[in-house]
């Protein structure tokens, strides 16, 4: 969410930053923002007025009891009366109008940095580097649900008939795969100094709409019925909601935090749901990390914070590339975002396995997460990146590490969590 103030002092570039993102829909909320602000400014305004008249006609009833004068005492406390209702009255539409504008205002999207590129869609993403040789071996790899199938290694008919599409079981080395990867990732951001949490799974509706814009909610979010409760999407719904409302003292920043939790998605949209795939699904469990600093820091924090995911991928051997999120692909909280794409041998092309943003203040503002310093307190910056999702991991690994003969090399990193194990070799 924007400052009021800048919004007010920059309404061109606001807009043209809408303009941006292909989002002219979006160009009047500007218009009716300003509208209700000065209405909002000027009730205000008479809100100090009567405040001043009340206080000033107050101090006169003493002086006036005390000489005796009664009649006019009684007709100042009728004056103070009327205007304490009119006060209270204005009050109330002072509240009216500031909720009205804060709805609104959380429709307009962040203002993007410099480099992002202009674009509609994802397609017009731009390739910044790739990091490792993109091989294609001349024997033929199956789809990686076939490959986890003959390690005996997935049951998804069985997760339809327990939960229907999108979910699945994962069996035997395939599922220790799956944990080794995970706690691997873990390891991988201790050393790297971050902080190891694990998070609350559900988190109430104020945090969900300080950290995801109401479009992303609704696409993603599960509701509790009966509770003010939601699933989490990904850890960094709840780790930045861990400091909601909270003054963080200058001297403990920058807080940088890995977490582990399952994530649950609808996944509602163009995409769907694979019948057979793993590559989109409801339920499945990730490494995040996440950064509230100083503003001046953010954007080290942001190209620190993609290295570190590409690092992990590249210990795995697995050939990646990071792409610049253009404006029509950033989500509308969202300042700059990189994504991580692993190379698919397969499909001879690269997939999304990771996207790393800087939300500067936006999150910030919306859950009041606000730096303690000398000269005052100011609105911290939030980033938040993807360390490893495993099923999508899973499918790299798989494809990247896949032999003639149908067996899977263990990268060297994950042995240790496997109990030596270096090779996966089909049952049947």
């Amino acid at each position: 969410m924007l400052d009021i103030k800048f919004v007010r002092e920059h309404s061109d570039e606001v807009k043209e930053n809408i303009r941006k993102k292909f989002q002219e829909n979006k160009l009047t909320i500007v218009d009716e923002v300003l509208k209700l602000d000065k209405i909002n400014r000027e009730l205000k305004i008479k809100g100090d007025e009567l405040r001043m008249s009340r206080n000033s006609l107050s101090s006169q009833i003493g002086g006036l009891l005390r000489e005796g004068k009664q009649e006019e005492a009684e007709e100042i406390k009728n004056r103070v009366n009327q205007i304490n209702t009119e006060l209270s009255s204005n009050e109330k539409l002072e509240q009216d109008y500031s909720e009205k504008i804060k709805q609104l205002m959380m429709k307009i999207p962040n203002m993007m940095h410099e480099s992002v590129p202009i674009g509609k869609d994802d397609s017009e993403n731009v390739e910044i580097t790739k990091y490792g040789d993109p091989i294609v071996p001349d024997y033929e790899i199956p789809y990686h649900v076939d490959i986890l199938e003959n390690f005996n290694g997935i049951d998804l008919d069985s997760a339809r008939r327990v939960a229907g599409n999108g979910f699945y079981y994962l069996i035997g080395d395939v599922a220790r795969l799956h944990s080794a990867v995970i706690s691997y990732a873990r390891d991988f951001m201790i050393n790297k100094g971050f902080i190891y949490c694990v998070p609350p799974f559900m988190i109430r509706s104020d945090v969900v709409t300080g950290v995801m814009s109401f479009e992303e909610m609704d696409a993603m979010m599960y509701k509790i019925e009966g509770e003010d409760l939601y699933l989490i999407g990904t850890s960094e719904h709840s780790m930045i909601g861990k400091f909601k409302g909270q003054i963080l003292p200058k001297k403990e920043l920058p807080y940088a935090m890995t977490s582990y939790s399952p994530c649950f998605r609808k996944e509602k949209g163009a995409h769907g749901i694979e019948e057979r795939g793993i590559y989109r699904i409801h339920q499945f469990e990730k490494q995040e990390m996440i950064v509230v600093c100083e503003p001046e820091d953010s954007y080290k924090w942001c190209d620190k914070m993609w290295s570190y995911t590409v690092e992990l991928f590249r210990s795995m051997e697995i050939p990646v590339r990071t792409l610049e999120c253009c404006s029509g692909d950033l989500a509308d909280l969202k300042a700059k975002s990189l994504d991580v794409e692993a190379w698919s041998p397969r499909q001879k092309k690269y997939f999304e396995v990771g996207s790393c943003s800087n939300l500067t203040d936006a999150q910030a503002r919306r859950l009041g997460i606000r730096i303690k310093s000398e000269s005052g307190n100011y609105y911290a910056h939030t980033l938040n990146n993807t360390v490893v999702a495993p099923p999508r991991m899973l499918i790299a690994l798989l494809e990247n590490n896949y032999k003639q003969d149908g067996s899977v090399t263990i990268p060297e990193v994950l042995r240790p969590y496997m109990g030596g194990l270096d090779i996966l070799k089909p049952i049947c």
